[in-house]
């Protein structure tokens, strides 16, 4: 079974190789996030790949309760609009209300449903209705089989253009494990499927009143994650990850991210 092809802005989802999605965790500022577009554009410009640029305007299920949230949807949905108009690449951020979803998408290219919303049924009607594209992160909590429900929900609400994205699965307490099977099976099920290189690496809770995780792993498992066979790569990335405001311990540093791409490339003309 497969899908039909489609595009996501310029972004070709189902293509003869992989998209990326790449950015910071969190809209930390305006200038900040201008300084990661550019930086990606250009990087994506010299490995000629297809990118969406990611940030979120609010962190909504934060560890803390005094954890940084973010700018909000209005001002940060303003400033990824921008970003995108004037790169001229598509752009993506997380949705967690109704509302939400439609002021999302007045200024964005792709919808995304954060990983424990992934069930709720009228969170996936409000997006699938706006008529943007939608990615929907597989809950740590759900078999990779169960995301074909997801997919019937999307379907049902008139929505074609989604994207189901592995983020791995809770195992035990305050980890994570990716079963590359998954990747394989939910493409057998005719879902585009999407790999989170960063976020499967978290730690959740790990630091008591932070998340922690095991950002060293994030570029081995997108490079098993590529080899496996998937339509998209999501990846975070933050010019210092160390001093960051958000899920720092997984984010790539700016510094490295060319050079995985580069290799990403290659084990993926290797393998396919």
């Amino acid at each position: 079974m497969t899908f039909d092809p489609f595009h996501i802005g310029n972004v070709p989802v189902g293509g003869p190789a992989p998209f990326f999605i790449l950015g910071p965790c969190a809209l930390e500022s305006e200038e900040f996030a201008w300084d990661m577009a550019r930086s990606l554009k250009e990087i994506a410009d010299r490995t000629g790949i297809h990118f969406i640029f990611k940030a979120s305007f609010d962190k909504a299920n934060r560890t803390s309760v005094g954890a940084f949230r973010g700018p909000g949807v209005l001002e940060g949905c303003r400033i990824l609009g921008e970003i995108g108009k004037e790169l001229g690449v598509p752009v993506t951020t997380d949705i967690h209300t109704i509302e939400q979803a439609e002021i999302a998408a007045s200024f964005v290219d792709l919808l995304q449903i954060p990983a424990f919303l992934c069930r709720q049924t009228d969170l996936l009607e409000a997006a699938a209705k706006t008529g943007r594209s939608v990615n929907v992160k597989k809950g740590q909590f759900l078999a990779p089989l169960d995301t074909v429900n997801i997919a019937g929900k999307m379907r049902a609400f008139g929505c074609e253009k989604f994207l189901i994205t592995e983020r791995g699965t809770t195992f035990g307490y305050n980890n994570l494990v990716v079963d590359m099977r998954s990747l394989y099976w939910m493409r057998e099920e005719g879902l585009p499927v999407i790999f989170d290189a960063t976020h499967s690496v978290q730690r959740p809770g790990g630091l008591g009143g932070a998340t922690g995780g095991d950002g060293v792993l994030a570029p081995v498992l997108a490079r098993a994650a590529v080899a496996t066979g998937i339509d998209g790569l999501f990846m975070e990335v933050h010019s210092d990850p160390a001093n960051a405001v958000s899920d720092g311990p997984n984010q790539i540093p700016l510094e490295f991210i060319e050079d995985l791409l580069v290799k990403l490339i290659a084990i993926h003309h290797a393998s396919h």
